[in-house]
């Protein structure tokens, strides 16, 4: 069956020929260069055979254009610490302008899409862009615990800053709509009850995740929706218009099974990214897929994790996850 057709029935409901698979990865120092990063991208999807790639930048690529640095210091998701932050006074948002996304950091983002396009134009292979929400970028521009306090402390300003990340948002998928991805991979971050609460989130998150979901062309049909955290306030994103849903099911307290009730469209992970698929052996690995897949019935499910795959992760072990959906 066909990558597209498979992820359209199981995001439809109907039964596919086999739940479809995917794992996604950071690719440090690779993801500097875009002929690099894309034949990294190509050369984990060719080993792998995945039924869609996700484009996973390094999370300050919105960012670098406004004077943020970070750099790759070994962590095991392949994450970078950043080393300079943007905003460290509530005056700083107030001098966040929208970026150009034919010039710079976004530029280059740009440059890898086609890249990949042009590499997978005889091939049947879906693939999403990673895109940020605007209160993740205005984390990492000022550190989680500035940006709390400035979000209690000085609203207006915050707001005027996540105003402007959300137009530079905007326009960078009116960028990327050319190179023909099959949708995006939005990353909301902080919907979750260990930083912020469910008011909180609704004054600050769910505004401008709506302005972007809402803003993006009709042809994009594989819009994944990340919820990151392990204590996600899934309740606030049910009505999010994405045809798929993720979130850390196996650390959190909601199951695949219990998600599908709250959402529309496919539900996404099963196997916990540390541990089993890190950290365990393939027949735990497997055991954790079997249950997902009977979990849900093979409908509405797409096997993943619930987060990026740690890069150290061992070779048998995604095997393991890959193979799990042939013979389950």
């Amino acid at each position: 069956m066909p990558k597209r057709e498979r992820l359209e029935r199981a995001i439809n409901g109907d039964l596919p020929d086999r739940p479809p698979v995917a794992l996604w990865r950071h690719f440090p120092v690779d993801d500097q260069r875009p002929p690099d990063f894309v034949e990294s991208l190509l050369s984990f999807q060719r080993q792998y055979d995945w039924d869609f790639i996700k484009v996973t930048p390094a999370s300050s690529y919105c960012l670098l254009d406004y004077g943020a640095q970070d750099e790759w210091v070994g962590s095991l998701e392949g994450t970078n610490r950043y080393a300079r932050r943007v905003v460290k006074r509530s005056a700083d948002w107030l001098d966040l302008r929208p970026l150009d996304p034919t010039r710079g950091a976004l530029a280059a983002q740009v440059s890898a899409l086609r890249l990949l396009k042009e590499a997978l134009k005889d091939s049947d292979t879906p693939y999403v862009m990673t895109i940020y929400s605007p209160l993740a970028q205005a984390k990492n521009l000022a550190g989680l615990e500035t940006l709390i306090l400035h979000l209690r402390s000085a609203p207006e300003r915050l707001h005027t800053a996540l105003n402007t990340l959300t137009e530079s948002t905007v326009r960078l998928i009116e960028a990327i709509r050319p190179t023909k991805p099959s949708g995006i991979f939005y990353a909301a971050q902080l919907a979750d009850y260990a930083h912020l609460s469910e008011a909180e989130y609704r004054e600050f998150g769910q505004p401008y995740d709506l302005r972007i979901l809402e803003a993006l062309p009709s042809e994009w049909w594989l819009n994944i929706l990340h919820i990151h955290g392990d204590s996600p306030m899934l309740e606030l994103f049910t009505a999010y218009p994405a045809q798929v849903v993720n979130w850390h099911d196996r650390s959190s307290a909601v199951s695949l099974a219990e998600g599908k009730l709250k959402f529309k469209g496919a539900v996404c992970g099963g196997v916990g990214q540390w541990s089993p698929l890190h950290n365990g052996t393939p027949t735990e690995v497997r055991a954790q897929a079997r249950e997902a897949i009977e979990q849900t019935g093979g409908r509405r499910f797409i096997l993943s994790t619930g987060c990026v795959m740690p890069i150290t992760t061992p070779l048998a072990n995604i095997r393991a996850l890959r193979h799990a959906v042939e013979t389950g």
